[in-house]
């Protein structure tokens, strides 16, 4: 999971990732255009992307297109968010409770 967190704490690569969210399957030409950074930075950005799984990436002919994977932040939201999520609701709930017992 650490890989996941080193990937996501750069903006470049949070970047890429708004881009594969609004368009899937974007070779490295358009995701080049979508950024103010060189080619090669791009390159770097997204394997580092790829090896958190955050980014998989299939071949069409001689072209290859990236993907979005989420299942790693969902795993991030599921360990770290929604248990500390949980006593928050749990304390509106009481609070709802206590409230209409009034």
């Amino acid at each position: 999971m650490d890989i996941v967190f080193k990937a996501l704490a750069d903006p470049s690569r949070r970047q890429l990732l708004d881009t594969l969210h609004a368009q899937n399957g974007l070779t490295l030409t358009e995701l080049v255009d979508s950024l103010s950074i060189s080619r090669q930075a791009v390159s770097k950005h997204l394997a580092i992307l790829e090896e958190a799984s955050l980014v998989v990436c299939f071949w069409r002919g001689r072209e290859k297109l990236h993907y979005l994977n989420p299942v790693p932040i969902q795993q991030i939201s599921d360990r770290w968010i929604g248990k500390y999520e949980k006593g928050n609701l749990q304390a509106l709930n009481d609070l709802k409770r206590a409230l209409e017992e009034n």
